[in-house]
């Protein structure tokens, strides 16, 4: 249920956004800027490259906002955003560098095509599956391995966040892992 109010609050703020509110704008920027400042975490250490890229990406939806082809999910939307800017600019790091253009190998073999198909239909998978478990968990579970797994925060986050003491959210976080346990079986 709080993913389907992140989505309805989502939703409302982009249909604020492209009516011309920048505050709604600045809205979404808050919600989102961590998450995805935590995601380009896994692709690379340098911070002012991942800010200036999570800037970008901003910035284009902002310059865009008042084209007809409206944003459906745009959490999906700036995830996969940052990762094609990151990988622009691996690209134009590695074209930029004094290497010999020689080295580079422009060929993947077919296998290690097949492999990463196999890999991202797998990894879709497991993450349908995790959707499933995820609505056998009650409101306030969901919320909480939410904000601890997907948000990355931190329990004393959560317990201010669900205005719920520290030992209440730890409780709360075995019984969600147990019953996502149970429902796996």
């Amino acid at each position: 249920m709080a993913a389907n109010n992140l989505r309805v609050r989502t939703q409302r703020l982009v249909s604020e956004f492209c009516a011309g509110n920048d505050h709604a704008f600045a809205e979404l920027y808050d919600m989102y800027v961590n998450m995805l400042f935590n995601y380009g975490l896994k692709f690379t250490t340098d911070k002012e490259l991942l800010k200036d890229c999570i800037h970008d990406i901003f910035v284009k939806v902002y310059s865009k906002r008042n084209e007809k082809n409206a944003i459906n999910n745009l959490g999906s939307y700036l995830l996969i955003s940052l990762k094609n800017r990151l990988l622009d600019e691996f690209r134009h790091q590695t074209f930029s560098t004094s290497n010999e253009v020689e080295e580079y190998e422009y060929r993947r073999a077919a296998e290690d095509v097949e492999r990463d198909y196999l890999s991202q239909e797998a990894e879709w998978m497991r993450s349908a599956r995790v959707a499933h478990l995820m609505q056998k968990l009650t409101r306030r579970q969901r919320q909480a391995i939410t904000l601890y797994y997907l948000e990355e925060r931190k329990y004393e986050e959560i317990c201010g966040i669900m205005k719920m003491n520290y030992h209440s959210v730890r409780n709360l976080m075995h019984r969600s892992m147990s019953r996502l346990r149970e429902a796996a079986m």
